[in-house]
């Protein structure tokens, strides 16, 4: 019997895109995610979908979340310049929603699934991961409530403030695991002892930027923090480049038949914010799942 994982990357109100394939895989194929994988694992705006579906709270609301949520969400705050003295949006209107939508409900209350949820420790510069309870030994989170597990997962420098979880502090998972592919592999093989070649993955991005910055005088730049790396664009950068890295080790460890990524490819670079994409979005999204439904009715019929 294979052992099934769902991992949806980081990328902001461009997790539309990843939501509304979830919602598409739904309609057509009438899979209850859940109880279909094993392990669910999603980083930053993915862990709002991972959250979500593991618990059965409905994907067609995920995507209802991103079109209508989207633009309070990433309404900028007073005096941020940008990121640069204060963080350019409040994570007040986002944890309002998810606690609209998922409640009080903690990591231990995640019974249908494994639930992963990686962040970055940041005053003690570590990986954390945040998982549900489905091993005796983890003991830590159990009574942590989802919502604070994924706005920690959501806290990506400069565009929101870290945020305190118990005696951490924490910043976007997607600062080391943006594309959370791995994660899930290495805690597959690792803690739950799963053969390696009994994995089969189902990973979801969120897009993939081109041309972040311009090389025609750039030597001429002054390459500070705000004038040449333009703060939130470095962040930007550093998430894309996590992206495809991960992507390419996971091809090197899972065969073609384990593995199935959707995602898409822009000559632009991707922003977190620009929320003039969300049409253009659930149009990839559909193109997507239209191109790639043989793969997709492939992956889920085999057990």
């Amino acid at each position: 019997m294979a052992f099934k994982i769902l991992a949806i990357d980081g990328g902001g109100i461009r997790g539309l895109y990843a939501a509304y394939i979830l919602k598409r895989i739904h309609e057509e194929l009438k899979i209850g995610f859940s109880e279909y994988f094993d392990l669910i694992i999603g980083t930053s705006t993915g862990s709002i979908i991972a959250g979500a579906l593991a618990v059965d709270y409905p994907i067609e609301k995920v995507v209802l979340l991103y079109e209508v949520e989207g633009r309070k969400i990433f309404t900028p705050t007073a005096l941020n310049f940008k990121g640069f003295y204060k963080s350019k949006y409040s994570k007040k209107h986002l944890e309002s929603v998810l606690n609209k939508a998922l409640g009080n409900k903690t990591l231990s209350e995640v019974t249908k699934t494994r639930l992963v949820i990686p962040a970055t420790d940041i005053a003690n510069g570590q990986v954390f991961v945040f998982k549900s309870s489905y091993l005796e030994e983890f003991v830590r989170d159990k009574n942590t409530k989802i919502v604070d597990a994924i706005i920690s997962s959501c806290s990506a420098p400069t565009y929101f403030e870290p945020n305190r979880a118990g005696n951490y502090l924490l910043a976007d998972g997607g600062l080391w695991a943006n594309n959370p592919a791995m994660v899930g592999l290495t805690e597959a093989i690792g803690k739950l002892k799963i053969n390696k070649d009994e994995v089969r993955m189902l990973s979801i991005g969120t897009g993939i930027g081109h041309q972040y910055y311009e090389i025609d005088g750039a030597e001429n730049k002054n390459w500070g923090l705000v004038s040449g790396w333009q703060g939130s664009k470095l962040v930007d950068t550093i998430l894309n480049l996590q992206s495809v890295s991960c992507e390419n080790m996971i091809k090197l460890m899972l065969s073609e038949s384990q593995y199935l990524r959707l995602n898409f490819s822009s000559d632009t670079k991707l922003a977190l914010d620009n929320l003039e994409t969300i049409e253009s979005l659930k149009s990839r999204a559909d193109h997507t799942v239209t191109y790639e439904i043989n793969k997709i009715k492939s992956f889920f019929s085999e057990n």
